[in-house]
């Protein structure tokens, strides 16, 4: 079994910030995805609530994403998205996960 570890995020847009938000999560998929420990970085919206978005993250390890965590780009995201979001995110481990996929 692999020792990726997936970050799952659940992103609400605070009402009338739904442009501001979508600007920065796009802003955070080319350096995000240009990290050394990074395999995956999809930013998904929502088809029915176009202020939800859904951020689908895959590192190496644990490590990767306290790397990430360092970096200059999400500091930034840091400080904007308690303004323009409600945020609910989950660090998973894979259990039973499609061996293409893990």
């Amino acid at each position: 079994m692999t020792s990726n570890v997936k970050v799952v995020a659940i992103l609400k847009a605070k009402p009338g910030r739904e442009e501001e938000l979508g600007t920065l999560l796009r802003g955070m998929a080319g350096p995000s995805r240009a990290e050394a420990g990074n395999l995956r970085y999809d930013l998904w919206q929502d088809v029915d609530n176009a202020g939800q978005f859904v951020l689908d993250e895959l590192y190496l390890s644990h490590d990767a994403i306290a790397s990430h965590r360092s970096t200059a780009h999400f500091q930034h995201y840091l400080s904007r998205i308690g303004e323009l979001a409600e945020r609910t995110a989950v660090v998973v481990k894979a259990v039973d996960v499609f061996p293409g996929d893990a």
